[in-house]
């Protein structure tokens, strides 16, 4: 197996920084892509710019290439690397855009060493996902949540049972719909230990806010006397009763913000009140009368506009 010098390869030093491995990648590889240039070897040396650009392009692949010394060992011209210099790293499958596989060095020195390193290590358990309800209010002050998990476990004798076990959530001050909680250790076990679980925050139905973000939105129902003089009404937020001010001639689907009172955070949301003009029911004669006077006196038409 032939040693490849990467940085040689590009026409760049050793101590290039990333625009310049950038740069010259891209004039390599636009004189000897395979649909601009038909000559003889072009599209072994594409391959070869591809793998080298492929190793030097990321940190931590190109520092680990770095380290394995500026002169390479060879064994009766056979390139051999350290075992173990690359425990860690993962490259993509094959070679540029999905196609063939890179050389023989990249293959060993990369994918077949990590593979067989992998194959050799304790492996930790994959990660689990599920989902959490919460209330608005819980999300609105922070809480502390029990949840009960129920996972398969294979015994020696090859029976599947199911077992429970109980473990405690932290919700967040301020989280919203969509973010997760990550509870480390809490995942599918592994040799190496178990990875994390991961739950998706979603929030319960209430009965009268409707989140959007960190902004809460809700109806508020007003009397036809309130939307017409305006005043001070009282209304909900997560933290408590609010006073409002209703201006004059308020008017069915107007929005009232209130601002900062929404779900907290940086910065807090906001509470929207969309007004609901409601009228009362007629059921005495005195409300009748009134209601009548109203129409006689007040130069009103609701539909004049259509």
């Amino acid at each position: 197996m032939d040693y490849k010098d990467y940085y040689k390869i590009l026409g760049v030093q050793k101590d290039a920084d990333a625009d310049t491995i950038k740069k010259a990648f891209r004039k390599a590889a636009r004189k000897y892509h395979p649909d601009v240039n038909t000559d003889a070897g072009a599209d072994a040396r594409f391959k070869d710019v591809s793998e080298a650009y492929e190793v030097l392009k990321d940190p931590e692949r190109r520092a680990a290439y770095d380290d394995l010394g500026r002169e390479p060992k060879f064994d009766k011209g056979r390139y051999q690397p350290p075992p173990g210099w690359n425990d860690g790293f993962a490259f993509s499958e094959g070679g540029p855009q999905g196609q063939e596989p890179f050389s023989d060095f990249f293959e060993t020195l990369f994918r077949r060493s990590a593979e067989h390193n992998a194959g050799m290590r304790p492996q930790q358990g994959a990660d689990s996902h599920g989902r959490i309800e919460v209330s608005i209010e819980d999300a609105y002050r922070g809480a502390d949540r029990v949840l009960t998990l129920r996972a398969p476990v294979v015994g020696p004798d090859g029976q599947v049972t199911v077992q429970e076990r109980n473990i405690s959530v932290h919700v967040p001050k301020g989280i919203i719909a969509g973010q997760h909680i990550r509870l480390p250790g809490q995942g599918h076990a592994g040799e190496a230990g178990a990875g994390d679980l991961f739950l998706e925050v979603t929030f319960a139905p209430h009965p009268v806010f409707h989140p959007d973000g960190q902004d809460l939105y809700l109806d508020l129902p007003i009397a036809p006397w309130e939307a017409a003089l305006g005043g001070h009404v009282v209304m909900p937020t997560p933290d408590g009763k609010v006073d409002l001010r209703i201006p004059k001639n308020a008017r069915t689907g107007q929005k009232m913000r209130l601002k900062g009172k929404g779900l907290p955070g940086p910065p807090a949301g906001d509470i929207y009140a969309t007004l609901k003009i409601i009228n009362p029911k007629v059921e005495t004669e005195e409300a009748r009368a009134f209601f009548e006077q109203m129409a006689r006196e007040l130069a009103f038409d609701p539909r004049a506009h259509l």
